[in-house]
This record gives structure tokens, sequence and C-alpha cells, in this order.
């Protein structure tokens, strides 16, 4: 019945957004013996779907060797006549945050079908999570099980197909998503799974009113959000594309905002998304309850039953052997921070034992997990007497405050065992500035009154 702590921190919290990724790449052509056409060669009978899969890497450059841990993928869909290489700002984004994108090449003419489009992203989900099994592959045990489907335009409405018709994704995300043949606006009904649409109430490709605001509304979705960036255009969610952008200076529109804005409003709303619902990181959630109503550079409206969960992490010492969660509510699972063990039957709000320790809970209410800072419970003594320390902000980027009572080695290791930092460190507040990839991260706190305090930092 015990499991490894680092395993269930890593999992849940792995890849919190991952400034220090390099971008990898690699080619595959994949295959649908069942089906005719495609785009590239080589990737056996049937069907060839070329993709472009852009990746976390140590070193940039093709072909190279994935970063350590598991990552989300997400198929990505090209708009009308766009080449994947349009959204080169999209894998410059999320590949550092800790996601794999795969881009199928198919369907890139004058006449598409969408539906066949919509398949092929569906498949190379699948085909990944095959080279994640296949230990000749550079993906092998690379790849988290939560994966997604976005796609831009065509790609966006092609999105709804996939999504319609297979239930192995977390969430799919459009940015101005067009009706398509077959229909994205009656497929959207079948659509069950968390939905981000993007629109702009300038884009005069595929008006909002005729595309995406009628798809949205069809979803299904337990929790969907309509952004609508104001001044916004059909083409600024990517880079500047001829065929593209040829299209939307013919089509009118009164467009206010520079590409750089557009970027920068859909990346505010997009990546705390895809953390919420791909990594999960519960504290995601308050970017859409907290910053999304007073900005002023959208409107928006939303379907989410239930809203996003917020933890409340205190745990506080009540009696001689027993913590208490403040969270009501919840799944509880108490971790044993010394040994790194999820303690076995310790499944309750409250929590006792009969051995002094480092203690922690992992909580949980629906569709993320949260973890409370360890506390040392010593038996027989209702109070804590270990030196006072205070980690903020946690979440951090990597740079955070430590204050603490009293001179202490201060030693910062990766959830593996591998050592960050060692420090000697007088009583007072220091700034501590981390340069390591996204994560939890473990800060031992040794002082000469007894016993070590352990605290977790997650690193975004």
């Amino acid at each position: 019945m015990k499991q490894l702590l680092t395993t269930a921190l890593l999992c849940l919290t792995f890849t919190l957004g991952a400034q220090p990724y390099e971008i990898g790449h690699t080619t595959i052509t994949f295959n649908d013996p069942n089906r005719s056409g495609g785009f590239g060669s080589g990737g056996g009978p049937g069907r060839q779907i070329q993709s472009e899969i852009y990746y976390p890497a140590d070193v940039a450059g093709t072909d190279v060797n994935l970063a350590n841990g598991k990552f989300p993928v997400i198929a990505f869909g090209h708009g009308f006549v766009m080449s994947w290489d349009a959204y080169e700002n999209i894998w410059e984004a999320l590949i550092p945050e800790g996601f794999i994108l795969v881009f199928p090449r198919t369907e890139g003419g004058l006449s598409p079908s969408h539906d066949e489009f919509g398949l092929d992203l569906a498949l190379v989900l699948g085909e990944m999570q095959v080279l994640d099994a296949d230990n000749s592959s550079l993906f092998f045990e690379h790849l988290a099980n939560d994966m997604a489907i976005m796609g831009h335009s065509m790609g966006g409405g092609a999105t709804i197909l996939a999504a319609a018709n297979i239930s192995n994704i977390k969430t799919i995300v459009g940015l101005a998503p067009a009706e398509t043949n077959p229909s994205a606006e009656t497929a959207a009904v079948n659509v069950t799974v968390p939905a981000l649409v993007f629109s702009a109430d300038e884009d005069a490709v595929t008006p909002p009113i005729d595309h995406h605001i009628p798809i949205y509304n069809n979803l299904s979705s337990s929790c969907k959000y309509f952004i609508n960036i104001q001044g916004g255009a059909h083409c600024y969610y990517a880079n500047p594309n001829f065929n593209c952008d040829f299209g939307e200076s013919s089509s009118g529109g009164n467009i206010s905002i520079t590409r750089a804005e557009q970027q920068a409003i859909m990346f505010t709303y997009l990546i705390p998304w895809l953390n919420l619902y791909l990594k999960p990181d519960c504290s995601a959630g308050d970017v859409f309850t907290n910053d999304l109503p007073v900005d002023a550079d959208v409107t928006y409206q939303t379907e989410c039953t239930g809203g996003f969960e917020i933890y409340n992490t205190e745990v506080s010492i009540s009696g001689p052997n027993t913590l208490v969660s403040h969270q009501d509510n919840a799944t509880y699972h108490w971790l044993d921070c010394n040994s790194n063990f999820v303690m076995t039957g310790a499944t309750g709000q409250t929590f006792q034992t009969a051995i002094s320790g480092n203690y922690a809970v992992m909580l949980g209410t629906g569709s993320c997990i949260d973890t409370s800072d360890c506390v040392f419970l010593t038996v027989g003594i209702e109070e804590n007497i270990l030196p006072e320390v205070h980690i903020f902000p946690n979440p951090s980027d990597g740079n955070f405050t430590l204050e603490i009572d009293q001179h202490a080695d201060v030693i910062i290791q990766s959830m593996d065992g591998a050592l960050i930092d060692a420090k000697k460190y007088q009583s007072g507040t220091h700034l501590i500035e981390l340069r390591v990839a996204s994560g939890v991260y473990l800060v031992e706190i040794k002082s000469d009154s007894g016993q070590p305090t352990r605290k977790y930092i997650t690193i975004k």
C-alpha cells in the first residue's frame, strides 16, 4: 500500500511551468492503415500523417534527448492553407513550460477534408502513447497520460470534431475555431471535456457570431470559458503568415491591437488553463476566478460547474499526537516527509501517530491536487518546538524569501534526491535564487536546536 511520495508529487506537479527547458524537435510520419491520402511518406501502409513534434529538452536541437520527466501531449491543428511553422510562437511559449506539441501536416491544401483532419489529430495522440511504451523510441517513458487537442481556425473546428469522438483527453482549446464540414457546431454537443475558446471581436475571417459563439454555446463541457480579445484579429494567434494575413486584409475588420499584444493576452490564459488541466496545478485556476473578471483587454463568459478547486493547505497540531487539515470535504492522504512515503490508511482530515516526525497532507476534491507544507509533530508535546521558518512566495519563479529565527544549514534537493544548494544562513531574512526546472523541491533547515524542519516549495 505504500507509495513513494516522490512519485506522487512528481506525477502531480512535475511540470508546473518549466522556464529552463530547451526546445527539441523531431519529425515522425504516423500512419492509419484504414484510410488513404495524407501528407508525407514512410509511415507504413495507408494514410500518411507526417508530424512535426516539439518537446522539452536539456539541449536544443533535432532528435536530442528529452529532459527528465513525463510531459503532457497536445495535438495542434493548423489553420486553412497555413503551415505548421506559422505557430512557432505557440511552441516557443509552451515547450519551456513542459508540454509536448504535435503538429500534423495533413490537409494543408485548398480543398481540405475537415473530417480527416480531425481524425488525424486524434490518431497522433494515440500513436504518441504507443511511442511512450516503445523502449527504442525517443519518447520512451516520457509521456504523461494527460493529453489535449488544440487548434486555430480550421484546426480549431477540427479540434471539436476530434474531441467529439474520443474520451482520452483532458481538455480542448480553440483559437478562433471555424465551422467545418461536417459541422463542428453540431459536433460540439458531444464534447464534454473542459474547453477554452478564444475569440476576437474584429475577426472578419471567421466572424464570432457565425463561428466561435455557436460552437461555444453547443459545447457540453463540464467547464467552459469563452474569452473575447477586444480589438483582436483572426490571424494574430499565429506568427505572420501570407495566406492568413492576406485573407484577413481582404475581409475587413477594424483591428486595434498588435499581434504581440494579442498573443500576450492569449498566453495569459492559455498557459494557466493547460497547467490546470494537464499538470494539474490547482493554483492556475486563480487566473480565471480572480484576474479574468477585472481584465479590461477582454470580455468573457463561462459555464463552469463547481468552479476551480482552491485548497486550504494549513495543518495544525491538535493534541499530543494529532494533526488536522483545515480543508473540509476533501480526499486526504497523509505523507511522511522523512521517509517520502504515503502513510497506509491515513486518509482522514485528522491524522494520529505514535511516532514523532515530519508530516504533510495531500488534498484533492476534483480536477487537481495540492499538498501542505511539512509539519513536525513531537508525540506527547502539543506544540511545535522547531525554529520558526517561512518561505514565500510559494509557488515561486525560482526567486523566494527564506525567513528563519536562528542560524541553520539550509539544504535544497530535488524530489529525486539531487542536491541543488547547501549553505549556512544566519537568523533573519534571505533572498534565494534558483535556476532549476519547474516542480517540487525539498527545503531542509537544520539548526542546533534539534529535529530538522522540512518544507516543500513549488517552482513555476
